[in-house]
C-alpha cells in the first residue's frame, strides 16, 4: 500500500495539517504536496471535503480522509508496519485519544483567542492557554515522549503547536519555557528527530502570518 497516490491538500500554517506532514514523515510515505489558498479554495478540497471544507485533506488512491486526528490515525493503521504510533495496548491507546481529544479542544482555541483578542479577553485565554499547558505537562511527568519512550501518537497531534508557541507568548507576553519547563524540554527532544524539525515551519514566519490575520480581522 505504501506504493498507492498519497496527495495531502494542506496549508503550510496549520498546526492539524503539521500532524499529517509529521505522521508521514515519520513513517517514510512520500505523497505530493498541494498547498491550498484558504480565501479561495480549489475544486478539489471542495469535492474531497464537501462537509466541512477544510484543510487537511489526505487522498490515498483516490479516497479522500479528513480531520487531522482521524488522518494520522488511518496513516498509523495503513501503514502500520513502519514506526507505529499508536500503542498495542487497547487502555493505551484509548489514554492516547483522550489526550488527543484533550489537545484539540483546548490548545487551538485558547492560542487563537491570545493572539486574536486584546485587554481582559487576551488575558482570560492566556490564563486558560497556561494552565492547559501545565495539564499536559502533568501528563508528560518525567517520560521522555507522552507514550513513553518512544514518539508517538499524542506527540505528533501537539508538536506542531510548538511552531506556534512564539505568537502565543509575543502577545500573551509570557514564556512557555519558564510556565512549563519540562514541555519545552519535550519539544526539545521531538525537534532533533527530522519528521518534526524538517516539517515545522519557522516560528517567526508563523509570527509573520498571524500578523496578516490580525490585520485580515481588524485587531489593532
Amino acid at each position: 500500500m505504501a506504493n498507492d497516490e498519497v496527495v495531502l491538500l494542506d496549508f503550510w500554517a496549520s498546526p492539524f495539517g503539521m500532524r499529517a506532514r509529521v505522521a508521514l514523515a515519520e513513517k517514510g510515505i512520500e505523497y505530493e504536496y498541494k498547498e491550498e489558498n484558504l480565501a479561495e479554495k480549489s475544486p478539489l478540497l471542495l469535492k474531497m471535503n464537501p462537509v466541512h471544507k477544510k484543510i487537511p485533506v489526505l487522498i490515498h488512491d483516490g479516497k479522500p480522509v479528513c480531520e487531522s486526528l482521524i488522518i494520522v490515525q488511518y496513516i498509523d493503521e495503513v501503514w502500520h508496519d513502519k514506526s507505529p504510533l499508536m500503542p498495542s495496548d487497547p487502555y493505551q491507546r484509548a489514554q492516547a485519544r483522550f489526550w488527543a481529544d484533550y489537545i484539540e479542544k483546548k490548545i487551538y482555541d485558547c492560542g487563537r483567542r491570545v493572539y486574536m483578542n486584546k485587554g481582559e479577553d487576551q488575558e482570560k485565554a492566556k490564563v486558560e492557554l497556561i494552565e492547559s499547558l501545565k495539564v499536559l505537562e502533568s501528563e508528560l511527568g518525567d517520560k521522555p515522549y507522552f507514550g513513553g519512550e518512544k514518539f508517538g501518537f499524542v506527540d505528533v497531534v501537539f508538536v506542531p503547536f510548538y511552531t506556534w508557541f512564539h505568537t502565543y507568548e509575543t502577545f500573551g507576553q509570557f514564556s512557555v519555557e519558564k510556565e512549563c519547563p519540562e514541555l519545552m524540554a519535550w519539544v526539545k527532544r521531538c525537534m532533533e528527530k527530522e519528521s518534526v524539525s524538517k516539517t515545522i515551519p519557522d516560528p517567526e514566519k508563523v509570527y509573520d502570518f498571524s500578523l496578516v490575520l490580525r490585520q485580515k480581522f481588524g485587531v489593532e
